[in-house]
């Protein structure tokens, strides 16, 4: 390990640390270890903060005054609504009620829409405290639930990139996407025994400063702020927005400027003022996600990731269980997708060492390459990516209660995934 690598890992621990343990501002600590990066030559400015400039991080900012927006609209007040019929019955079938219809949405948005876990999540963060059903229990599980998709036929470009590398090493058999389909589902099935599991354990607190000791009212919400025409406009404006989120994948950044242009039909109407856009589009989370960008980046660079492969795939060997083998794959491309943001880039590392391991064994690497693709999208036990830490800023849930939750999702999901991966694709 080079002398860049040990400085990079130290500096991103510390980010870790100082998020977890919460003694300076959420969304502070990934600045102050960027300018770490800096300081010790890992990478220059324009790298270190290249986060401020990422499409992704633009986007997410944009969605944030879009669901500004919408909360001053009637849709708000019936979603409350809903959410608080549910929250005030309360109970083990109104909490998996709402993970479920969060999972059957993500099937239709796809797996890692990051357009989907911000709408879900600022949704979410509009709940009333109700003693039968705390938003700190929905927050959590909703939040994740929204990259588990519950009927799983939205997955082209995890599909894409198997075939990609299984065909990179010479193999050129055919992958049933029905089956990739099931192996998905498998991973969700993982997701919904945690939730399950973890009813009990989640914690009780409010999550938008409402008194908990205050009675629950019934009473009906205020009427919309906004004129019938300015709402009418405002669903259309954020209609527009997800479109151009769903249409990025075949019109490039052109997707991501309509959510801008949604932003600016807001602001030109009068829905939010400059100010309240300015706040929306600068909040913690936006620093939060910003920052870690340049520090995954920076930590990917240095090669820690073909180090870590290379060495992993040597010391398992040849006599390695197929079940294991997949599943330290599984472990290693999660971490260091998460650790270095680079998802796609890390199943591009460690899926054709996995395949290569496979052809050793004289077994059939689809399963390998299966799980281990699905695998770059499961880290989220550390609250270094957009989706983690929205969830645990939004939920304000301490460091013990996030990984209570997370660190035993993280191991049932890739249990079931690489049981699934192998059942559907027998070595």
């Amino acid at each position: 390990m080079t002398v860049q690598m040990m400085i990079a890992l130290a500096i991103t621990v510390v980010m870790i640390v100082l998020i977890m343990i919460e003694k300076i501002p959420f969304g502070a600590a990934p600045l102050f270890a960027c300018l770490l990066l800096v300081m010790f030559g890992i990478t220059d400015i324009k790298g270190a903060f290249a986060g401020f400039s990422n499409s992704t991080i633009i986007m997410l900012a944009e969605f944030m005054a879009i669901i500004a927006a919408l909360e001053k609209t009637s849709f708000i007040v019936v979603f409350k609504k809903a959410m608080f019929a549910m929250a005030n019955k309360g109970g083990f079938r109104s909490y998996l009620l709402i993970i479920c219809i969060v999972m059957l949405g993500c099937s239709l948005f796809g797996t890692g829409s990051t357009a989907y876990y911000v709408l879900t999540l600022g949704l979410l963060s509009t709940l009333p405290y109700s003693k039968k059903l705390p938003p700190s229990k929905v927050i959590m599980t909703a939040g994740f639930a929204a990259n588990h998709p519950l009927v799983p036929f939205n997955t082209a470009l995890q599909y894409g990139i198997v075939i990609a590398v299984l065909n990179a090493a010479g193999i050129m058999s055919e992958v049933s996407v029905f089956k990739f389909a099931i192996v998905n589902l498998f991973l969700s099935l993982g997701f919904l025994l945690n939730c399950i599991i973890q009813y009990k354990f989640l914690p009780d607190h409010p999550t938008s400063g409402d008194d908990p000791d205050a009675p629950v009212c019934d009473e009906e919400d205020s009427a919309p702020l906004l004129p019938r025409w300015k709402e009418l406009v405002t669903y259309a404006a954020f209609i527009f927005a997800v479109v151009g989120m769903l249409l990025q994948s075949k019109i490039g950044d052109a997707g991501y400027a309509m959510a801008g242009l949604s932003v600016a039909v807001i602001l030109v109407i009068g829905v939010l003022d400059f100010k309240e856009i300015r706040d929306s589009i600068s909040a913690p989370i936006i620093l939060m996600s910003a920052g870690v960008i340049g520090v995954a980046d920076a930590l990917g660079s240095t090669g820690l990731t073909n180090l870590v492969g290379t060495t992993v795939a040597g010391m398992l060997g040849t006599n390695v269980s197929p079940f294991v083998m997949i599943f330290v794959f599984c472990i290693l491309t999660s971490l260091l997708a998460t650790l270095t943001g680079s998802t796609i880039g890390t199943v591009y590392v460690f899926t054709p060492l996995a395949i290569a391991t496979c052809t050793s064994l004289g077994l059939d690497p689809t399963a390998a390459a299966c799980a281990i693709v699905i695998s770059g999208w499961c880290g989220h036990f550390l609250p270094i990516d957009g989706m983690p830490a929205m969830i645990l800023g939004t939920g304000k849930y301490t460091a013990s209660q996030f990984w209570r939750f997370t660190i035993p999702q993280y191991f049932i999901r890739l249990v079931f995934l690489t049981v699934g991966s192998i059942l559907m694709f027998p070595m």
